[in-house]
């Protein structure tokens, strides 16, 4: 068992169904998002045209987060998700420098989403999810998964782009997908084997600059 995910990027509309689903599933704090929508327009008038691109942990094989963590806090299942301990977190951020995907993020603290009105209900019950001075990511919904449901952005998802499945059954919807339509992960040559694959959207070259970017944010964040 190997979970991972498959995108099409020819269905993927850019809409962000997926960005509030994880929100809500997870009830991050403001300025975090665990899933996360590349937006660029390509072309010119009258011809341009808008491509999304969503980014999510990547869930990596040779995850290089696992490998820095110098107190075994990020850390790989069974099943292939990766996950963070808070209670072993130090909130070195070593991690968010090595990963290549941007994918973590640091909580400095809670604050409210409606400044001066002090922390909602809700607010106070979910932000003892995630305690400040930690570093957090998407898990894939591994609550939902333990219970045999997809992960919530792979639910909402209205342009059904998203495929959520086991990557060592042959058989699997998510097998099938990249087989016949040659899935492709992101930055293969950093050797980290990604679990999320990308399947369509020709040749997205200034993907690599975006991440890139992340990477640097993560670097002056660390400094």
């Amino acid at each position: 068992m190997r979970y991972g995910m498959v995108i099409d990027l020819d269905r993927c509309v850019g809409c962000n169904a997926c960005t509030v689903a994880c929100k809500a599933e997870n009830g991050t704090p403001p300025g975090i998002f665990w899933q996360r929508m590349l937006l660029t327009e390509r072309g010119r008038y009258p011809f341009a045209r808008l491509e999304a691109t969503p980014l999510p942990c990547m869930h990596c094989e040779e995850a290089a987060c696992v490998k820095v963590c110098p107190t075994g806090a990020s850390s790989k299942r069974k099943d292939g998700l990766v996950l963070i301990d808070a209670d072993k977190c130090i909130g070195c951020r070593y991690c968010m420098v090595a990963c290549p995907y941007g994918a973590r993020s640091f909580n400095s603290g809670a604050r409210p989403y409606y400044p001066g009105k002090g922390l909602t209900p809700y607010e106070k019950v979910r932000y003892q999810e995630h305690p400040a001075g930690k570093v957090e990511k998407c898990t894939l919904c591994s609550q939902r998964v333990d219970k045999k449901e997809e992960p919530a952005c792979v639910a909402t998802c209205i342009a059904k782009a998203r495929f959520f499945g086991d990557l060592d059954d042959p058989n699997s919807e998510v097998s099938q997908l990249i087989a016949r339509k040659g899935g492709y992960q992101l930055l293969p040559e950093k050797g980290t084997k990604p679990q999320v694959y990308y399947v369509g959207g020709g040749k997205r070259r200034w993907i690599r600059r975006e991440l890139a970017k992340a990477s640097s944010a993560a670097q002056v964040s660390l400094s």
